[in-house]
């Protein structure tokens, strides 16, 4: 395994980023952070001939914004401003808190991949055996695909069905393990879609895992009803209660707004509550809920103080009416074509 992750390791630091030598790559972490996944990306960093600076800060009780309180938010921003490459392996994550919105806008350089709760095997299984480049040849054409239409229908088996139009302005982001220019990227084996705001409408069901709070899939799978973008009702067993409770208790109402959905295309990633892994999972769609960045929806986003993820698996998808996945199988001729080997 120590030398697969190394090769991981290296991948994501040459391959993925493109580090070169001179370039300063911050690694920021907590206390439930995987010390070994640290350990090896700073030796690829320092291989690879560019600085490493690995940030632990004591866990945050919550992610995003509400984060803030537990953070060293001045020091934590400047350093994150001031380098090259920003790898987070935290368990709460600070993507969406203020010590990561001040670097995103700031920062013109700055290349980051959120990559919470990373541990050896997830490395292996979804950066180092994966066929990157042609997985990035599939993923490209499915955004290229998604970007031209105008609205787009997501049904499942658990009782999903949700159709939304295409916004042109808001960013259609490919992660396709291309993390070489500057911009906010994430895992390989996602496309995130922002629709347009209040153009959501329909069901939604998390029969996969929901983070937070759970960190896991439900017992009973969770049912949104979603009027023009804003969850009117949650349904289901007792989990269903219990989350609508966590959304409410924030008073306030971005954390009932739907903010965006991504297709899952990662072929090593399973089911495993890790939501930056089960995202991926092949087939599934991936509902986020509350904040939006305002790169990803230009010019203002969707403030909220936090953010949550639920899966929805064995998606079906339609783009302008045409299918492009039935049940998580990729049905378009050409984009079947087009798949690495799983």
């Amino acid at each position: 395994m120590r030398t697969e992750l190394q090769t991981a390791a290296d991948k994501l630091v040459r391959d993925i980023f493109g580090v070169q030598a001179g370039e300063t790559v911050v690694l920021t972490a907590d206390y439930e952070s995987n010390q070994n996944v640290l350990r090896v990306v700073s030796d690829s960093v320092r291989d690879a001939g560019a600085q490493a600076m690995v940030i632990t800060v004591p866990t945050p009780r919550s992610v995003g914004k509400a984060a803030d309180p537990d953070l060293p938010i001045e020091p934590l921003a400047a350093a994150l401003c001031a380098c090259d490459v920003w790898i987070e392996f935290n368990h709460q994550w600070l993507l969406y808190s203020t010590p990561f919105e001040r670097p995103s806008r700031e920062n013109k350089k700055l290349r980051y991949m959120c990559l919470v709760d990373f541990d050896e095997d997830l490395m292996i299984r979804t950066i180092g055996r994966v066929d990157t480049p042609q997985l990035q040849v599939f993923m490209r054409r499915v955004a290229e695909l998604t970007r031209e239409a105008k609205t787009m229908r997501v049904t499942t088996p658990a009782g999903c069905d949700v159709s939304f139009e295409i916004d042109p302005t808001h960013y259609v982001a490919c992660d396709c393990g291309d993390a070489t220019t500057p911009a906010i990227h994430m895992l390989t084996g996602q496309i995130n879609v922002v629709p347009r705001f209040g153009s959501i409408q329909g069901v939604i069901v998390f029969d996969g895992s929901v983070t937070p709070p759970f960190g896991r899939s439900p017992k009973t799978p969770i049912r949104l009803t979603v009027k023009d973008g804003v969850i009117q009702s949650v349904e289901g067993g007792e989990e269903a209660a219990a989350y609508e409770k966590y959304l409410r208790d924030f008073q306030d109402p971005g954390m009932l707004k739907m903010a965006h959905i991504a297709y899952g295309f990662n072929p090593g990633a399973a089911l495993t509550g890790n939501i930056v892994e089960d995202e991926r999972v092949w087939g599934a769609t991936e509902w986020g809920i509350g904040y939006v960045s305002e790169i990803d929806a230009p010019p203002h986003g969707q403030d909220a103080v936090s953010h949550s993820d639920g899966i929805c698996l064995n998606s079906s998808v339609w783009l302008d009416g045409v299918q492009i996945m039935d049940r998580g199988q990729i049905v378009l001729p050409e984009l079947a074509a087009l798949m690495p080997k799983r």
